[in-house]
């Protein structure tokens, strides 16, 4: 029990900062009447994407292998299979902003290839979630003080400081898809733009304060 007036704010931080990931999706895919030979045409495609990813290490960071997909196609009516088809997709993490549009590229100049991204992120203990509590708790305060000082009252402590998480920044997409087949000559250069990431913080506090003036 608390003796005294009190005073319960809200205190709210908002942030853009640059991203410090950049995530991609990277599918092969491969189609035939015969199974054999789309597993094989699928099994090369990947191999081909893999040769390329180390290529470009320490750029990439990360790279996690995700959906793989094998099926008939039949006909409408009945089991007959008419074809095969096969896909496999590999998500790749990239810190290194420079190398981005390049590799993007180069992967998407491969047959049968569908490069689709990137999605930018922050590091999951990125400092900025950190700053972005300071400065919530910096504001609840200033907003207790200025309640106080209405009330012709001072602050004199805390009594109860709670995190009501607004969350972190939403996956931002900055959409493109390639796909292969491109002219020869290497491809061309891509400049990506990396997208601000929106950081919030929100926390709610009691103070104890001072008794009134009040007239």
């Amino acid at each position: 029990m608390v003796d005294g007036p009190v005073v319960t704010v809200r205190g709210e931080a908002h942030r853009e900062v640059p991203p410090e990931l950049a995530r991609f999706m990277v599918t092969a895919t491969a189609r035939d009447r015969d199974r054999e030979t789309t597993l094989t045409r699928l099994a090369e495609r990947a191999a081909a994407v893999r040769v390329l990813l180390d290529s470009a290490e320490p750029a990439v960071e990360r790279r996690e292998t995700g959906d793989l997909r094998v099926w008939p196609q039949t006909r409408r009516s009945g089991e007959r299979v008419v074809a095969w088809h096969g896909s496999v997709a590999t998500t790749v993490t990239l810190s290194d902003f420079t190398a981005l549009g390049e590799l993007m590229l180069r992967l998407a100049d491969q047959d049968q290839v569908e490069v689709a991204g990137p999605w930018w992120a922050l590091r999951p203990d990125s400092p900025a979630y950190r700053e972005a509590r300071h400065a919530a708790i910096a504001d609840a305060l200033v907003r207790a003080r200025e309640y106080a000082e209405a009330l012709g009252a001072r602050v004199t402590g805390l009594l109860e400081l709670a995190d009501t998480a607004l969350g972190g920044p939403q996956p931002m997409l900055a959409r493109a898809a390639y796909g292969g087949g491109m002219q020869a000559g290497g491809p061309p250069e891509l400049e990506l733009d990396p997208r601000p990431q929106t950081v919030q913080a929100a926390v709610e506090a009691r103070f104890s304060i001072t008794a009134p003036v009040l007239s």
